[in-house]
């Protein structure tokens, strides 16, 4: 059975549904990023668990990093009459037409751990964690950490144009804001994969006599600072000690380099969007009650003194 969605004005989703309806018996379709990082993968493994904890009938898409490929699965989901949409935007921006055509279909979408550049009318609600927040709480961390003294720092951004790297950018800046000691002396994407992290530290650490020029790394994800300890390591370094290392995610491999003392720092983003979006669209389905434009996931920072191996033992479990 499908439940749609009335228009109670060219720009607002109207807050009246059948009453009787549930997030159950649903066709939903989900545009998924890609599968670049451990952090991914559990995301897509945890929708999936949700949808069938729910008896949902999920429509998976693999958009392969490439937004446009992301613009073909949500017309096509459109074009199947699906009850509601999820997608994790790859970039923040071009989002405007497809999600017209959505909302001129009937059809609610939900943003999962990204937000877009749009009109909020365009979607039901965005399921984030405060990505500002996040590179913020890894700065103060560092700011912290070299307690005043002179600190080179390289940077690997995530996917240019992204909200993540947009926001975790901002949020790290702002923390070191005034902190005349600390400085980023190079930044550059590594588009959140392993091996393009490894890559680019390589080349910071040539560029920057061997990495003796460099205090730490903020990685933007753990699967690209996973990638700069391997490069840092290769360059007869220690990581975690010679070059100090936060990043963002809190996936178990990171964990297994804590352990080894080859990272000293991460933030925890939850992969589980895909519950609280479940919910907020199961709500609305039933109650007609709008959900807030922003739903909030929690973040926290782990550091070595959190047992990483404990850490990583409880997290392996998640869908990773």
């Amino acid at each position: 059975m499908k439940f749609k969605i009335a228009l109670a004005s060219a720009t607002i989703l109207a807050a009246s549904m059948f009453s009787a309806a549930s997030a159950a018996d649903l066709t939903i379709g989900f545009s998924q990023i890609g599968s670049e990082s451990g952090w991914r993968a559990a995301e897509t493994t945890l929708t999936k668990q949700q949808a069938e904890k729910r008896g949902i009938d999920l429509k998976f898409a693999d958009a392969q990093q490439k937004q446009e490929n992301q613009i073909k699965a949500l017309r096509s989901f459109i074009a199947q009459d699906v009850d509601a949409i999820l997608i994790a935007p790859v970039v923040a921006t071009g989002w405007d037409e497809v999600l017209q055509e959505a909302k001129d279909a009937e059809i609610p979408v939900i943003l999962l751990d990204r937000t877009v550049d749009a009109s909020k009318d365009l979607y039901l609600t965005a399921v984030t964690s405060d990505l500002v927040h996040e590179g913020n709480v890894a700065g103060k961390w560092l700011v912290d950490t070299v307690a005043g003294k002179p600190c080179n720092v390289v940077e690997l951004q995530g996917t240019t144009g992204s909200s993540p790297a947009i926001d975790r950018k901002k949020g790290f800046e702002e923390a070191l804001a005034g902190k005349d000691n600390l400085k980023i002396i190079r930044s550059q994407t590594g588009d959140f994969t392993r091996t393009k992290g490894k890559e680019v530290m390589e080349s910071f650490l040539k560029a920057e006599d061997g990495g003796k020029n460099i205090c730490a790394l903020y990685a933007h994800n753990d699967d690209m600072a996973v990638g700069a300890i391997q490069a840092i390591k290769e360059a007869g370094l220690k990581p975690g000690t010679d070059i100090l290392v936060v990043s963002i995610d809190a996936v178990p491999d990171i964990f297994q380099a804590m352990a080894a003392g080859e990272a000293n720092a991460t933030v925890e983003l939850t992969p589980n969007m895909a519950g609280p979006a479940l919910d907020a669209l199961d709500a609305f389905l039933k109650d007609g009650k709008e959900p807030p434009k922003w739903i909030q996931t929690e973040s926290k920072l782990y550091t070595q003194a959190d047992d990483p191996a404990k850490v990583y033992e409880e997290k392996k479990g998640l869908g990773y």
